[in-house]
């Protein structure tokens, strides 16, 4: 007799759970310097246009999978056609490259975090202080270890006393730091000039590259293609209205990735003008940001509170990373959820400690020209990612059709509004953009055009 699947309470707890997955290092590091250096407001505004449209598509889709199948991705294709189960394979593999350097940079976080708790944000603003830390063969294998576990705890404790529990109290925290970080940072002198930097439209600065560009960073933030979504649905009850949901989960990720332009772009630009909003990824997080939060009043609260709000971010991000891969690797092999989790364990240990110290001792052994780190991150992000999200719109766009989904998600009554809109993005809109995404960040990766 099959053992019953887990669930989430409700509608809210579903919400919370993929929110928080939603919301990770990518609204936090890499949307600010997107919107600074596509225009600012003309970004905002394309990004917001493609979440409504391509963003909405594609999560309904994965959520939709998941609910209807009631299977994690490993299976969850072949249950919809035989011939696609080649797709759940290629699906889990993302999390399973995603999860080791994701803790890893979460690591990061969590040094950082501790050390301007502990008051030695001063030290975090040296120009060698990264460098020196990321540079260490143990210290950053702590924190490493350290991450993942606080992430392992949670999974082994299953979905509704783990991820949802933790979901719906972090999330809200997680808001509330944001909106206070943002107030403060307005009442900084000078931050007016940073507010119109960020938010004014410089058309001049609107390309087919922007639009690229938004798409990239909305195609990460929602966590698609990485298994997450059709896991998480796969939890939902069928009482759950999942049109309605989708759209709570849009408007909380959007909202923070918007909240975070307010709390760095202003900031930096007072502190550190143009130049310091041109820096993306781990330069504007451990070496610029530390600097601003330096030389602001209150800085060393402020670096503090920002640091738990990254922690939390990546936390939940990664929760729901570890979760993909256990519950496929459950459905798939029938095991406990323990044993999934330990096998889980040894991938990522195996694949975060390169992974780490890729940037330090073993710097000098890359592939393709980089390290173990930027590797794994293209390969998931702009190869493995892309396919897996272009055959799930021929499956279900070309193949078994869009009412597959649609029906999913009104089945109990509810109104689709953009059902037509949904019908057309799947089978034509959404393919083509996934090829886009598939070339323009692979050129990207190797440097023939620039993000």
């Amino acid at each position: 007799m099959e053992k019953k699947r887990s669930s989430f309470s409700g509608g809210i707890g579903f919400v919370m759970a993929a929110a928080g997955s939603a919301v990770g290092l990518g609204n936090l590091w890499r949307f600010p310097y997107l919107a600074a250096q596509y225009g600012g407001g003309i970004f905002i505004l394309v990004y917001i246009i493609l979440a409504l449209t391509f963003g909405f598509t594609l999560m309904a889709t994965e959520i939709g999978i998941g609910r209807k199948t009631k299977k994690s991705p490993s299976v969850a294709y072949r249950v919809l056609h035989s011939k696609f189960g080649f797709l759940g394979h290629i699906a889990i593999l993302v999390p399973m490259i995603i999860l080791p350097y994701y803790c890893v940079i979460g690591g990061w976080v969590t040094k950082y975090m501790v050390t301007f708790l502990s008051g030695n944000g001063i030290e975090a603003a040296k120009d060698s202080y990264f460098g020196g830390f990321v540079g260490d063969a143990v210290s950053p294998l702590l924190y490493f270890a350290i991450f993942f576990g606080i992430t392992a705890l949670v999974i082994l404790l299953g979905v509704e006393k783990g991820i949802e529990k933790i979901s719906k109290f972090l999330m809200p925290v997680l808001l509330v730091i944001s909106i206070f970080i943002s107030i403060y940072v307005m009442t900084l002198p000078g931050a007016m000039e940073g507010v119109k930097y960020y938010l004014l439209p410089d058309f001049s600065k609107f390309s087919f590259k922007t639009v690229c560009a938004a798409m990239g960073q909305l195609f990460y933030s929602l966590s698609l293609a990485m298994g997450i979504m059709v896991t998480y649905g796969s939890y939902t009850k069928d009482e759950t209205n999942l049109s309605k949901s989708v759209n709570h989960i849009e408007i909380f990720d959007t909202a923070v990735a918007f909240l975070a332009g307010f709390m760095v772009v202003p900031a930096v630009y007072i502190f550190s003008g143009v130049e310091g909003t041109q820096q993306s990824g781990a330069g504007l997080m451990f070496i610029t940001l530390p600097k601003v939060f330096e030389q602001m009043k209150g800085g060393a609260i402020i670096g503090a509170l920002f640091f738990i709000l990254v922690f939390l971010a990546a936390l939940t991000s990664s929760i729901s990373i570890m979760e993909a891969i256990t519950s496929s690797f459950v459905d798939k092999f029938k095991i406990t959820r323990k044993k999934a989790a330990l096998v889980c364990l040894v991938i990522a240990i195996a694949l975060g400690i390169p992974s780490s110290l890729g940037n330090g001792v073993w710097s000098h052994i890359t592939i393709l020209g980089m390290d173990f780190l930027t590797f794994f991150d293209y390969l998931s992000n702009s190869v493995v990612m892309p396919i897996v999200a272009l055959f799930t719109c021929i499956l279900i766009g070309w193949i078994l059709g869009a009412d597959t989904i649609i029906k999913e998600l009104t089945k109990n009554g509810e109104k689709m509004g953009r059902a037509g809109l949904y019908r057309i993005m799947i089978k034509y809109v959404a393919p083509v953009m996934m090829v886009i995404i598939l070339v323009f960040y692979t050129l990207a990766q190797f440097g023939v055009v620039k993000l």
